[in-house]
């Protein structure tokens, strides 16, 4: 009986050696990247420019998918759900701690289910118009906000949204009514604004950029507390007198909780030293992404503060 219990002992440690052995050589195989929103968006674009240039850094391939659905909650769950091994890895924006306030019975908990592994950056977002309202400046569209009410409409990609957000902040601090129109992707919002067929878009500047530079809309303000290096005209909000109205959508790395943290930890290094290689800033800089370099613990806590500010913000959208 002893030398049974001592041979399960050895065996049951040689499991452990192996398990840590094989925790230390991460990443030995494919790695699954969730993107929980539509193809196109600049949620979508910016994060899969990362995982395109992790992958070598890695060693292994990274395959993109997007699972869209719920505000992002049903790509979110389902990597909540997944082995916690860094095998499946999870890209989200602000959205992940507005989804809480809008939805109080999701199937994750989004501050106790997955944890924060990096910030790829943050994104302004631009308050874009069509090019033949008349509007030619902020002050001009607030004071015919308020004339108008519920006539003047904007657009998001979706109910609970970090553009949704931005401009439910706006719209609040600058004291006007407004009627929201949700699409189901950022290009579809896009074509309406081209159209005319809707009001004001509060745009990530990955995809407003070149769409203010050909001309084809107008940039009013910038979401942010300080201006954006690309438009040095287009005034912030804390320009215009409403820091209320400050918001700021940020792209990050994500894995579940219970993911050993010898590869949180070598994950958050590997891409913190890619986001710091000159061509992957260059490339991020050209669609508007400024860096943001916080730990995975400040990342943690930043989630924790936004859901809590994103639930007492909602209450006063109707």
């Amino acid at each position: 009986m002893n030398k049974i219990l001592r041979l399960s002992c050895v065996v049951t440690g040689l499991l452990l050696c192996t398990a840590a052995q094989a925790e230390t050589n991460w990443p030995t195989r494919l790695i699954r990247a969730t993107i929980p929103f539509g193809p196109g968006s600049a949620t979508d674009v910016v994060p899969r420019l990362f995982f395109e240039r992790l992958g070598p850094e890695l060693g292994q391939t990274i395959v993109v998918e997007n699972r869209v659905g719920g505000g992002g909650a049903i790509g979110t769950a389902a990597v909540a759900k997944s082995d916690p091994d860094g095998y499946t890895v999870l890209a989200h924006s602000s959205a992940f701690t507005i989804t809480p306030a809008i939805n109080p019975n999701l199937p994750y908990d989004t501050t106790k289910d997955l944890s924060s592994v990096v910030m790829i950056g943050s994104i302004p977002n631009i308050m874009i118009i069509p090019k033949d309202r008349p509007w030619k400046t902020v002050d001009d569209f607030l004071k015919d906000a308020k004339t108008k009410g519920s006539t003047i409409n904007f657009g998001s990609v979706g109910v609970g949204s970090a553009v949704h957000i931005s401009s439910e902040k706006f719209r609040l601090a600058g004291g006007f009514d407004a009627t929201h129109v949700p699409y189901r992707g950022g290009p579809e919002v896009i074509a309406d604004i081209l159209g005319g067929r809707i009001d004001f878009y509060f745009c990530p500047a990955a995809t407003a950029l070149p769409l203010i530079r050909e001309g084809q809309v107008r940039a009013l303000v910038v979401s942010t507390e300080q201006r954006s290096v690309d438009l040095p005209d287009v005034p912030s909000m804390a320009d215009i007198g409403l820091k209320e109205g400050v918001s700021n959508t940020w792209v990050g790395l994500l894995v579940p909780s219970k993911t050993p943290r010898e590869i949180v930890d070598k994950l958050h290094d590997v891409s913190t030293k890619l986001l710091a290689k000159p061509d992957m800033q260059a490339a991020l800089k050209k669609m508007g992404v400024v860096p943001m370099p916080i730990t995975p613990k400040a990342m943690d806590e930043l989630v924790v503060k936004e859901v809590a500010a994103n639930i007492a913000l909602l209450k006063n959208v109707k």
